[in-house]
């Protein structure tokens, strides 16, 4: 970028963008930098003061209409400045393969193929963890990073045995997410360091497959009867597993036991 000083004011003479065709280009800075005059140019909005702009040599509006530039984004705020969670929200509605529900991931990334897919842990359907594992088997090329407002240890666990290389706090500088995406990218596994120490000192999930199982189902308030039919036990195995699971998570009740197994992140 050249400027030109007018007294208090310098005033823009030249820049250059770098843009891929068909990329999506950010621009980030103080109120007042110019990111909205900036963009108008390129889109073809507005004719700079002298001068013109090109894209891929063709005017703005050519080049929009072709396709060659998929969107331009403009945020108040300098990078370090920005939240993991304002990012994606930033970005997230621009990209033909978002989802709201975990059980259409699969489905969706397939369609797409992308190199990188960023979950949220609660989706209606099945939950990210669930959906990452789906993914991971179905296209192993795509490296899963998952984003949550949950820090909960239990979910780490899950995390990494779904094959997550990432595992972020929504609140987390935005710069971390765009580390974490550069590494997973090169195979690497990225994790919130606060989560890591939580999860360290939380110790793994004590309880079984099984006794998750019965939880889970226990959650809805379910009687022992309507338990050991949906899962194909007997009562009397059922309130074994209970009262294990219920012992285990140091719970006074099956309905407490549930809950905090829930907050801890095993089930």
């Amino acid at each position: 970028m050249v400027t030109t000083p007018h007294g208090t004011v310098r005033a823009v003479e030249h820049v250059d963008l770098c843009i891929a065709r068909g990329e999506t280009v950010a621009l980030l800075g103080p109120n007042g930098a110019g990111k909205s005059t900036t963009i108008d140019m390129v889109l073809g909005l507005t004719r700079p003061d002298r001068g013109d702009v090109q894209l891929f040599g063709k005017p703005p509006a050519a080049a929009v209409a072709a396709g060659e530039v998929a969107a331009m984004l403009q945020s108040g705020g300098l990078l370090r400045d920005l939240t993991v969670r304002e990012l994606v929200t930033m970005t997230a509605s621009l990209y033909p393969a978002q989802v709201d529900r975990g059980d259409q991931v699969v489905a969706a990334a397939l369609a797409a193929r992308p190199d990188v897919a960023l979950l949220d842990i609660e989706m209606p359907g099945v939950d990210g963890l669930d959906a990452a594992a789906l993914l991971h088997a179905a296209l192993p090329s795509c490296a899963v990073l998952i984003l949550t407002t949950f820090g909960r240890p239990g979910y780490l666990a899950r995390a990494m045995r779904a094959g997550v290389r990432g595992f972020l706090v929504k609140d987390a500088p935005a710069a971390e997410l765009a580390t974490a995406i550069r590494r997973a990218l090169q195979g690497g596994r990225v994790i919130d360091p606060g989560l890591a120490a939580a999860a360290l000192a939380a110790g793994p999930n004590p309880l079984t497959t099984r006794e998750c199982e019965v939880l889970r189902v226990s959650a809805a308030g379910d009687t022992v009867a309507d338990i050991a039919a949906a899962l194909a036990l007997s009562e009397g195995t059922v309130r074994n597993y209970l009262s294990t699971a219920i012992s285990k998570t140091g719970a006074r009740n099956r309905v407490e036991a549930a809950r905090l197994a829930a907050e801890r992140g095993w089930l």
